[in-house]
């Protein structure tokens, strides 16, 4: 599978004070995992992260060069995307954009089909797998038995009777 360049990382839903900063919602892992980014990117435009701290959920950024809360305003509804490279993942760790169009097998190779969609729920992520039938997948590791990213193959446990 071909990783791509840029990694979806979020979305400018604010400003933040008066003074150019600016309110994201982090897709992320986490908004620490986003606040060690020191430069985003707003579509092909590069921004410099001169600050950038947690509130609730969000991240508080200030972007370089944006220095009044209409520099800002400008940029809310922006999607925020972050260069692979500049990620520093522990061994093993991915990002969940990798895996989706991965092939899933069972534990003994057979094919069950493609890694369509990645529902987000409280308690843990839900894979949904398409074949000859959806199969709707709770990602965690008892039923998740390895995750090659790199090559885009996902060995899987079925749940009993589904």
């Amino acid at each position: 599978m071909e990783k791509r360049e840029f990694i979806d990382a979020g979305r400018i839903v604010n400003t933040h004070g008066v003074a150019g900063e600016v309110k994201i919602e982090v897709w992320l892992d986490s908004p620490k995992f986003f606040r060690s980014f020191k430069r985003i990117y707003l579509g092909e435009r590069e921004m410099k992260v001169v600050s950038a701290r947690t509130h609730k959920d969000f991240v508080i950024a200030k972007l370089e060069g944006i220095d009044d809360i209409n520099a800002a305003m400008a940029l809310k509804g922006r999607e925020v995307t972050v260069r692979r490279e500049d990620a520093a993942l522990p061994h093993g760790a991915f990002f969940l954009q990798d895996i989706l169009g991965a092939r899933v097998v069972d534990e003994d190779g057979n094919e069950i089909g493609e890694l369509v969609e990645i529902m987000e729920r409280p308690a843990s992520n839900v894979y949904v797998v398409k074949g000859e039938t959806e199969h709707l997948i709770p990602a965690v590791p008892e039923f998740v038995l390895a995750t090659d990213a790199e090559n885009g193959v996902i060995t899987v446990r079925l749940i009993e009777g589904m």
